[in-house]
């Protein structure tokens, strides 16, 4: 039980659902959703669950396929310390990824949508592309960027302006992510004996300068949503806290020994927060 719930990893599940409702509350505004409550609520809520069901499944079926470099890289995941079984994984996968298509079923078409095409390239993404390097690294960067879209199609109602707000938080989220995942697979090329990710296939030096373009391309883009009239001069201040950890993270992308990965995560939280505290002040 232990291990099927370690599997899953709670704490990104939990930012999953966090992110779709920040990203539902900057996209529609706070001020609609408190004025339509009655038939926002529902489709929000549904939209929280599924972002967290999605992000639980697609954990473990990461688990499933990733035993052998855990074992160096995270031997204290469920699956390398006898936990649970690669089986079990990919059956908690199966039914996680079930149950989130079907709440889609409770959303919209559109909603409904995305979580396919999500589900589709999570499959690619561990069965295929997470071993060609870049293609893996750019691919979980738009899953990440896809939770804003998803909690705008799950709430705008087909309102343009509030879709745009959703894609222009995806652009950031999926800059910030992409620098991580680089980043990570720095830290972890010792243990990654079944892939040539980018860091392998040329080396630390140019994945670190792209994860540091990464970075730097969501830094530089951050004060958007400012510029654009969609977020006020809190979500800016706010940022800029975000910024600094990105910074740090741009100086220090190719070393593997400063954790960036854990470091840039602390700032895209931090952005998140940013976003919030912008919609609703």
């Amino acid at each position: 039980m232990l291990g099927a719930a370690a599997v899953i990893r709670p704490g990104n599940v939990a930012i999953s659902a966090v992110a779709v409702l920040i990203g539902a509350i900057v996209a529609i505004g706070p001020e609609v959703l408190a004025a339509d409550q009655a038939v926002l609520l529902r489709p929000l809520a549904v939209a929280c669950a599924a972002a967290a069901l999605f992000t639980a499944a697609g954990n473990a079926l990461n688990d499933y396929f990733d035993v052998e470099s855990d074992r160096v890289n995270h031997p204290d995941r469920p699956i390398p310390r006898g936990a649970l079984t690669r089986r079990g994984a990919l059956s908690i996968a199966a039914i996680l990824f079930s149950l989130a298509v079907l709440l889609g079923l409770l959303i919209n078409l559109e909603s409904l949508l995305v979580i396919a095409i999500n589900l589709a390239a999570m499959v690619s993404y561990e069965v295929r592309l997470k071993r060609r390097g870049a293609s893996g690294n750019l691919l979980i960067a738009l899953l990440v960027g896809s939770l804003f879209v998803f909690a705008g199609t799950a709430t705008s109602r087909g309102d343009p302006a509030a879709l745009s707000r959703a894609f222009v938080f995806a652009l950031l989220a999926a800059l910030a992510t992409l620098g991580r995942e680089i980043a990570k697979d720095i830290e972890d090329m010792t243990g990654d004996v079944d892939r040539q990710t980018l860091p392998k296939r040329h080396g630390v030096k140019v994945a670190g300068g792209l994860a540091a373009g990464a970075f730097v391309a969501a830094i530089a883009l951050s004060p958007l949503p400012y510029v654009l009239g969609l977020l006020p001069w809190t979500y800016l201040a706010v940022v800029l806290v975000a910024d600094a950890i990105l910074i740090y993270c741009a100086l220090f992308s190719a070393s593997a020994g400063r954790q960036i990965g854990r470091v840039s995560k602390y700032g895209m939280v931090v952005a998140l927060a940013a976003f919030l505290i912008g919609a609703v002040t």
